[in-house]
């Protein structure tokens, strides 16, 4: 596959089947990924990749977070239980769950300039997983933002910010592309 069609033929998955990604073809895509663009050679990035059992706690922190943040306050005691379920079943039925983090750094250029990078290097995993027929939903879930989370899934949140989760496996279905703006929209030449 060529990068041009990579890029403009990739989709976000939000139907996997129920098949894993095997791990050496998971640390395959990482470790390629890794060569995205570094500030000072920094290589910011770091993962937890929650997949089988390990799925299980990574969901009960999940919903914990959505409890804590008032989700299902407006709702009655079963409609809250049917929502939570589906919510665990909905995860559970992911194969991975690719938790990407990042070192807090004291200075701000230089914080921005690694969550830069972290951002880079999951487009390159993006890419990578949707060549080898792999889809991702690169997600920014309320949860990430919640301290508790973090350390309910044993991620100190003062030393660390949690970037994105990227729910992986093979594509049950693929969506139809959305259509761009025209790029002649967004961009200004300035000159003399």
């Amino acid at each position: 596959m060529d990068l041009v069609h990579a890029i403009t033929n990739r989709r976000s998955i939000h139907e996997f089947t129920e098949d894993e990604v095997p791990k050496d073809v998971l640390r395959e895509i990482f470790s390629k990924a890794a060569w995205a663009p570094t500030h000072r050679m920094k290589e910011p990035w770091l993962l937890n990749i929650y997949q089988g059992e390990g799925i299980e706690p990574y969901v009960s922190a999940v919903l914990s977070s959505y409890e804590r943040q008032g989700f299902f306050d407006n709702y009655n005691e079963k409609k809250q239980e049917r929502m939570k379920e589906g919510i665990r079943q909905f995860l559970k039925n992911i194969p991975h769950h690719a938790l990407v983090y990042m070192e807090r750094d004291p200075d701000l250029i230089k914080y921005e300039e690694d969550y830069a990078s972290v951002c880079a290097f999951i487009q390159n995993a993006q890419l990578l997983s949707w060549e080898r027929g792999i889809g991702v939903l690169w997600t920014t879930s309320p949860y990430l933002h919640d301290p508790q989370f973090a350390e309910d899934i044993e991620i100190d949140p003062d030393t660390y910010k949690l970037v994105a989760v990227l729910q992986m496996g093979y594509p049950n279905r693929v969506p139809k592309a959305k259509p761009r703006t025209p790029i002649e929209e967004k961009m200004t030449f300035i000159q003399s």
